[in-house]
């Protein structure tokens, strides 16, 4: 539990307004429920990401920013064509 708090810390370093980006994508990572994940399967919240974001009218790309940030940071690892998996947890 603590390995997976350390790994949220990068959080407290990003503007609120990326922030934000950054939770609403995990949560929607967190959603699909699954440790190895697709861009498709984010991309299923589209819908709702829009209703978080109405004034965003590049959620895709939007999304696929933040899974690479997310990448950067250490929270996701990119395993190829479009595949991600959570670093930690199990």
């Amino acid at each position: 539990m603590r390995a997976q708090w350390r790994a949220t810390l990068f959080l407290r370093e990003e503007r609120p307004a990326a922030r934000g980006w950054l939770i609403e994508v995990m949560k929607c990572v967190e959603r699909v429920g699954a440790r190895e994940f697709s861009l498709d399967d984010v991309y299923a919240f589209e819908g709702a990401l829009s209703a978080v974001y109405p004034g965003n009218r590049n959620v895709r790309p939007k999304i696929r920013q933040q899974l690479q940030v997310l990448r950067d940071r250490g929270f996701l690892e990119f395993v190829g064509r479009g595949r991600y998996r959570v670093r930690f947890g199990g």
